[in-house]
């Protein structure tokens, strides 16, 4: 084993995968379609949701969802514990064009070697999180990668498992048996409860296929929360679904913004596509990963085409 994997391989206990922020966008999008039937009970969660921040710097002309303009979403899964400000664990920043109805979702690893804006150093990206909350996070996001975040989603690291037992489950395709942190996993279809969702998402060093065989898992059980979260049995399971978001998610999208990205967006989430950033790990004074200036530049033009920034 090499000594990137050994370092990865003993973080991986606080390690929160991808899926938990891709996770909070669907059901916040999705919750909005339910506002007719339910308004009162979902204008209170997200109220207790809700946090106000302003719009970014980064906009040279401020976005007007009523009119469909392409909206970038910061995810963030953070780990946070008592006597402990957290880390963000997962990063990822999604962008939404409606005009093309499509999504793109882009992973930018923990470790990554920035400047974390507001302290004037460069070390990991997740730790602008325990130096300066949401606000440097989304400050060295937005300064790494030269877009505008519009929006963020934060999600504590026990969302995850709540929203899937709130959802009674969720089914996914196992393509070959192995066992995880206590869990087994048999070859072929299963329905997994939250804390089986967790793990199956989570495995990564059993896997022939690495990375890639995990993002697949995470994309199984990403299907299989949109699959039983828009079927009718699930709005009998409403008040534990606003339950575990309420309990476990923090956005400065309002209700009425919800509402709104639900009735103009909804359609990008049937074209999502996932990609991550380049790099090479390397030890400095710790362990980072390195992305070049190369990349960051690719990555940006992405970025900007697909939220159609000059």
């Amino acid at each position: 084993m090499s000594r990137t994997e050994r370092h990865s391989k003993k973080q991986t206990k606080r390690k929160w995968p991808k899926v938990i922020g891709i996770i909070a966008l669907v059901l916040l999008v999705a919750i909005g379609g339910y506002a007719v039937y339910l308004y009162q009970s979902v204008a209170s969660t997200v109220g207790k949701m809700h946090e106000d921040r302003g719009p970014s710097d980064k906009r040279v002309e401020q976005i007007d969802i009523s009119k469909k303009d392409p909206i970038s979403i910061l995810l963030m899964g953070v780990d946070e514990r008592s006597g402990d400000k957290g880390r963000t664990d997962t990063l990822i920043v999604v962008s939404v064009n409606p005009k093309t109805n499509s999504m793109q979702m882009l992973s930018i690893p923990r470790d990554t070697r920035v400047e974390i804006v507001g302290k004037g150093t460069q070390d990991k990206i997740n730790h602008a999180y325990a130096f300066g909350g949401v606000d440097m996070t989304i400050n060295t996001v937005e300064n790494f990668l030269d877009v505008p975040i519009d929006y963020y989603v934060k999600v504590n690291m026990e969302g995850l498992q709540q929203i899937v037992d709130a959802l009674g489950g969720v089914q996914v395709n196992n393509t070959f048996a192995f066992s995880y942190d206590g869990a087994s996993f048999a070859e072929g279809p299963q329905t997994l409860n939250g804390q089986q969702a967790l793990k199956y998402a989570r495995m990564r060093y059993d896997d022939p296929r690495g990375d890639f065989g995990r993002q697949d898992r995470q994309k199984q059980v990403i299907q299989g929360i949109i699959d039983k979260g828009a079927s009718f049995t699930s709005v009998t399971k409403i008040d534990d679904i606003l339950g575990a978001l309420g309990n476990n998610v923090t956005t400065d999208i309002s209700f009425d913004e919800m509402k709104t990205i639900q009735a103009n967006y909804k359609d990008a989430r049937h074209n999502i596509e996932q990609y991550s950033i380049n790099g090479v790990g390397k030890t400095l004074d710790r362990w980072y990963y390195i992305v070049s200036e190369d990349e960051r530049q690719a990555v940006s033009a992405r970025l900007k085409k697909h939220l159609e920034i000059e």
